[in-house]
Parts: structure tokens; sequence; C-alpha cells
């Protein structure tokens, strides 16, 4: 990140989840070079620490929220902090997740579980507890990353497909609630990224699949994607840009 420039979201505060890795610290680093001061939000407080570093060296502004957002708990404690500290909330990025593949048949269901809590009900209670703050400002932006697999579903992809066809729900609803309160949303559908995700997969055969199909290819970079985030939310307040499908040129 290189020193910057009063850019288009100067004045703003974005919450960015899943911030320690990937896609959620490549897109804090992009709203953070546009002006946005940004709240880290994920477990790890030592990589998030180290994010931190690098914005403010490069003039920016960054608190770090080490939390689990899978407790039910901390969705609020987030955006308290994020008010507290940056003084408001404009921009919400949902992007922390799980990629749990695997077969229905003798699938281990605690995955699907540890998926729904952190890809949906994480998701939807971190915007329930940023609307406030953000219809009584009369604005704001959520974006919520989900994937080609809440379009589409294919064998070993059902119960990650479940919960990113439920992120693709609640964000068109939502949509339709918040738009006369000047909120917009998002919903952004990556396909094949190379990130962390792929190492959490727990279905060894399912996994190295996966893995020998990314192989085969030239997949997204998290940058990519931070770049689609910074697209959507810089784009004037009469657009709202609902939904962002992007794949690697060779991804079939």
């Amino acid at each position: 990140m290189t020193q910057r420039a009063a850019g288009h979201l100067t004045g703003k505060v974005a919450l960015v989840t899943g911030a320690s890795s990937g896609i959620g610290a490549a897109t804090a680093l992009a709203l953070a070079e546009q002006g946005a001061a940004v709240a880290l939000v994920a477990r790890r407080q030592d990589r998030l620490d180290t994010l931190a570093q690098q914005i403010t060296a490069a003039g920016g502004q960054a608190e770090v929220i080490a939390l689990d957002l899978s407790d039910p708990s901390q969705a609020e404690v987030a955006v308290e902090r994020t008010l507290q500290a940056l003084g408001g909330l404009d921009i919400v990025v949902n992007n922390a997740g799980l990629m749990l593949l695997g077969p229905v048949g003798g699938a281990d269901v605690s995955d699907w579980q540890r998926m729904m809590d952190l890809n949906v009900l994480a998701l939807m209670r971190l915007t329930h507890a940023a609307l406030p703050s953000m219809k009584q400002q009369k604005g704001g932006h959520i974006v919520n990353i989900s994937s080609v697999s809440g379009r589409g579903a294919s064998p070993t992809s059902a119960g990650y497909s479940a919960t990113k066809w439920a992120v693709g729900g609640f964000s068109e609803g939502l949509r339709q609630e918040v738009r006369l309160d000047n909120i917009r949303v998002t919903v952004i559908e990556p396909g094949v990224v190379a990130t962390e995700l792929t190492d959490h997969i727990t279905h060894e055969a399912t996994k190295t699949t996966y893995e020998s199909r990314i192989a085969t290819m030239t997949p997204l970079e998290a940058e990519d994607i931070a770049a689609a985030v910074v697209y959507a939310v810089t784009q004037p307040l009469r657009v709202n840009v609902n939904e962002i499908l992007i794949r690697p040129l060779d991804q079939g």
C-alpha cells in the first residue's frame, strides 16, 4: 500500500469482516487507499494488527476489532466499537465465511452448522446491527460477499451453496426494504479465488479434487474482488450496483 492521497471515500467509515486474510484484507487495504477509515474485524488479532500497521503507515486510519462473529453477541459489539472508535459507519463488507465442501451423504453435519453460523447468520446479525445508524444518517452501503455457488450448485457444494443462496435472498429482500433510506445493497459473487478458503475443507477427497481443479486454471486474486467492492461503493449515490458476478477467464 502506497502513501495515499485524498480518495473517493475520504471521510467515510467502513467495517470489513474476515479482514485477517484474503478478500477481506485486500478489501480493507483498497478501501483505505480510497480514504476510508476501516474497522478490521476477524478472530486473528496478530494478523489484524499487521494489517492495521500497514494502513496507518500509508497515512490511513484503522481500528482492530478481534472477535468471533459466529458468536451471536459479537455483531453488535463490532458495530458499537466501530462507531465509538471511528465516529460513524457508512460501509459494511460482510466477507467472513467458510467453504466446507463435501458430499451430502456421509457429511459431518457440524460443517453445515458452522457455515450457516458464519456465512449466513453472522452476516444477517451484523447487517441488523449496522442498520440503525445508517437509517439515522439516511445513507449507507451493505456489501455481501457471496459466490458463484450462490447462483448454481454442483456435487460436493450443496451445503456451501445453500448458505450462499441464502445470502442472495437476504440481500435482495434487504435492498427492497432499505432503498428509501438511501442505503445501497450489493452482492458480489466471485468464482475461484486464490485464498485460504480451501484450507478449511475437512473432506479430504473433495479437498484434493478441488485443489486439482484450481491447478488447471489461473484463479482470481483477492485484489480483483477488492476492486469490485471499490467500484460498487464509489458509484454516484443514484447508482445501486445490485450484483457483480466475477469469474476467472478460464473458469467454465
